[in-house]
């Protein structure tokens, strides 16, 4: 049972691994598709599956109509990593409830995918994702860091090299429009200026021990 509710206008950690430690991504289309997730399914209503979404898509396309689709998001990402056997979140939330209905979209929805393509049944994820609240700015400044540098934190190579994370959006060497980049902006300016930030405080990162239990190797 989790500690606390979530509130509007906060921002918390997201993150979950995989059950038993396995890959949740197992090639990159997968990758793709999560993301494709995290996208369609970040809105406050319910769109059935991505297959649904496709298929009402191709009627509108075919009558040569437009049924509104539209909704408020349920989250704000500020940042994301997808590493092979887990991922992180930075979400705001912008609505009641936002979080907790878009996490419940995105991993049952994902879990399905993946166990139809693998021909595989039961928990794709280790229990419920987890969350912790950055309750002050000076940790939203490091979870940002640890979360757009996840991949580089694990050791697991460059986090420049690594295509699956906001970090090539968040200093402007790629321009994705998933994240909302603000407070990388209003807090650096220059990209250049959030990169030598990151890679200054990786390595407190990796010895804080404050930030070491999230580590899901």
């Amino acid at each position: 049972m989790r500690k606390f509710q979530f509130q509007s206008g906060e921002y918390y950690h997201i993150y979950n691994r995989g059950v038993e430690a396995r890959d949740i991504f197992a090639d990159n289309y997968d990758y793709l598709r999560f993301l494709r997730s995290m996208r369609e399914f970040n809105r406050l209503e319910a769109i059935g599956s991505i297959y649904e979404l496709d298929n009402l898509r191709k009627k509108e396309r075919t009558l040569g109509v437009h049924m509104d689709t539209e909704c408020p998001p349920a989250v704000d990402f500020i940042s994301y990593c997808l590493n092979p056997n887990h991922y992180h979140f930075l979400l705001g939330q912008t609505a009641e409830g936002g979080i907790e209905k878009f996490m419940h979209k995105l991993s049952m929805g994902y879990a399905k995918y993946f166990n139809e393509k693998y021909s595989r049944s039961g928990s794709l994820f280790q229990g419920a994702y987890k969350a912790i609240h950055a309750d002050n700015y000076g940790y939203l400044l490091k979870l940002l860091v640890y979360v757009n540098c996840n991949h580089e934190i694990h050791n697991l190579g460059k986090t420049e090299n690594w295509p699956w994370a906001s970090y090539l959006d968040s200093v402007g060497m790629r321009s994705g429009n998933l994240c909302n980049l603000d407070i990388v902006r209003e807090e650096f300016g220059e990209s250049e200026n959030f990169k030598s930030f990151c890679q200054e405080i990786i390595p407190d990162i990796k010895e804080n021990k404050v930030l070491k239990k999230y580590l899901l190797e």
